[in-house]
């Protein structure tokens, strides 16, 4: 099968496990301002004047909702986990794709511009990555052809789960320090820690898999 052969590829592995990291890291920050009970567009200066079928209203709805505002984000909080977790992406893959689903169809009625054209990649991503496990997909069908073996050797290297709950927890501090004092420091901080830890995480996973080879 093609998709057995792609899976093959070092760089295809290393893509995958690297595009978990980026969407579980996109809802974790997102997801923490909902936790907390705090507004996701902290200008609301446009409350009055803007349509009732606009961005700002939405979020100031939700945000006046209280239990489900913090239910969306627990939701996605749990989902980045799973996902960013390796070992259990197939899980966060399935509730991300329940959860970026919404966000595309509020983002394509609410008018939300070129955050459209992001939520829409984030969709394609995320169905990137649970076919990349198809055959955890036969378990939900009752479907047994004796091979559930999903990942790679490479792939299930224990220096991936490592890495995804350093990026976690470090965007967690992260997000943190920018709902209490928002500024570009922050922000860059975070940008450039991702990539650093990345990027470190990957020349131990390369090396080690090398050895084991």
């Amino acid at each position: 099968m093609i998709l057995e052969k792609l899976k093959q590829f070092r760089a295809l592995q290393i893509f995958v496990i690297y595009t978990r990291y980026l969407l579980g890291g996109a809802f974790v920050f997102a997801s923490l301002v909902k936790i907390q009970g705090q507004r996701f567009m902290t200008d609301i200066s446009e409350l009055n004047s803007a349509p009732l079928k606009s961005p700002v209203h939405l979020f100031e709805t939700l945000y006046q909702s209280g239990l489900y505002w913090n239910f969306i984000g627990w939701a996605q909080l749990v989902s980045a986990f799973l996902l960013m977790t390796q070992r259990l992406s197939f899980l966060g893959a399935l509730s991300f794709l329940v959860l970026i689903l919404n966000i595309v169809f509020i983002t394509l009625s609410y008018g939300f511009g070129n955050t459209n054209y992001i939520t829409v990649m984030m969709l394609l991503a995320n169905l990137m990555l649970i076919v990349w496990e198809w055959k955890n997909l036969k378990v939900l069908f009752n479907i047994w052809d004796g091979d559930y073996s999903t990942k790679s050797d490479f792939e299930n290297l224990k220096i991936w789960e490592i890495c995804g709950m350093v990026l976690f927890v470090f965007t967690i501090i992260l997000r943190e320090l920018l709902l209490l004092s928002p500024s570009l420091f922050y922000m860059l901080v975070w940008l450039f820690g991702c990539i650093l830890i990345g990027l470190v995480f990957l020349i131990i996973g390369i090396k080690t898999s090398n050895k084991k080879t």
